[in-house]
């Protein structure tokens, strides 16, 4: 079990690594306790969650390159929505 002082430096010290390689970020909490970094970077969105009693969870998702048009918006918000 991580340490929630190390959770927190761990945190800070990716952190501190986006900063200094100019890589945008976003701060957002969608588990209790947890803080997520959202970064966005050219064919890659990483999501990456931080615990105060654990490691963090790491997901990256890759674009297969393809654009598509806005003929696709009323299906993302038909297959998405409630």
């Amino acid at each position: 079990m991580a340490e929630t002082g190390t959770s927190l430096a761990e945190l800070s010290a990716f952190l501190v690594g986006l900063q200094e390689h100019r890589i945008h970020y976003q701060l957002a909490s969608v588990r209790e306790g947890a803080v997520m970094v959202q970064v966005a970077v050219p064919g890659e969105r990483w999501e990456v969650e931080f615990f105060p009693d654990r490691g963090p969870d790491v997901e990256i998702f890759r674009s297969n390159g393809d654009i598509l048009g806005s003929e696709q918006l009323t299906r993302l918000v038909a297959d998405f929505g409630e």
